[in-house]
């Protein structure tokens, strides 16, 4: 059994992450920002007698983070397990985003994960052993509109990522990132729903997104990957999810950068045929539809 501590488990994905773990046995340390959030999780424990406990963590505050972790060790003992999964999106143009939401991004999707981590590597480092499971997106490896403020947070995240696992290998502690494709979470669903904007690309996106979801990948799919993680010992660095996810990233590789660039800055009539030309998926507006 390990002590597991994950982020973020309030809904979607870090609530099946704690769920598969504590289902496979292991103690876990469920965070979220505010713990009315929590009565979901909490009645699926209870009703499985899993070994969950929730605590409050705010992965913003230097303050929040260093207060629970330190709690959490001289309660139960060290972290074996970190998985940063707390994280949210902001989809949008780089001109219509405002930069306080940049921020926010950055603060929690790459600044949380950092606090966090730099919270559990002492003693993982005097224990020499530990796994640290950083939650990205294949947004992290492609910069695509409208997820570019996302985008933004989740290349950050990828690149201490990759740095912290050469620096910690020496000390057992393996290191990982997840990538998880489009999934049927409540932030999924929202980017499903952007359509005012000065860019065509934000509607267009919103289109591609809902027809996605109507083949849901469910959450617990990355959940199952996650515990994989962990329990399996493996050193792989990157682990993309989903059954668009190493699509996604082939297709990004399969054009230079100045293709990619004309390639989503097309015209929508365009853009509309090379998505279905490409993936099979028919994104049109009704009226598109219509006229073709």
């Amino acid at each position: 059994m390990k002590t597991v501590l994950i982020t973020g488990t309030s809904r979607g994905i870090g609530r099946e992450t704690a769920l598969a773990f504590g289902r496979a046995g292991h103690q876990i340390f469920a965070t979220m920002r505010n713990l009315e959030n929590g009565a979901e999780l909490m009645r699926y424990s209870k009703q499985e007698s899993l070994p969950i406990s929730i605590h409050q963590l705010d992965v913003d505050s230097d303050e929040s983070v260093a207060q629970c972790i330190q709690e959490i060790a001289s309660d139960h003992g060290p972290i074996d397990v970190l998985v940063n999964n707390a994280g949210f999106g902001q989809p949008g143009s780089v001109e219509e985003v405002p930069i306080a939401e940049f921020k926010a991004l950055m603060e929690t999707n790459y600044f949380g994960a950092l606090r966090c981590i730099k919270a559990v590597l002492p003693n993982m480092r005097k224990n020499k052993s530990g796994c640290i499971i950083n939650i990205s997106s294949i947004s992290g490896k492609i910069a695509c509109t409208p997820m570019g403020p996302y985008s933004a947070s989740k290349f950050a995240l990828e690149a201490i990522t990759e740095a912290l696992a050469q620096e910690v290998k020496p000390f057992n502690i393996r290191v990982s990132v997840v990538e998880p494709g489009i999934i049927d979470t409540e932030a999924a669903v929202r980017c499903s729903l952007m359509i005012n904007s000065l860019y065509p690309q934000v509607r267009r996106f919103a289109r591609l997104f809902a027809e996605a979801l109507k083949t849901p990948t469910p959450a617990s799919l990355v959940a199952d990957k996650i515990l994989e993680i962990a329990e399996s010992g493996t050193w792989q660095l990157k682990h993309p999810v989903g059954p668009d996810a190493v699509p996604f990233i082939n297709w990004r590789a399969s054009m230079n950068d100045e293709q990619w660039v004309d390639w989503n800055a097309q015209e929508d009539t365009d853009w509309y045929d090379a998505v279905e030309a490409t993936f099979g998926m028919n994104c049109r507006p009704e009226k598109l539809e219509k006229e073709k």
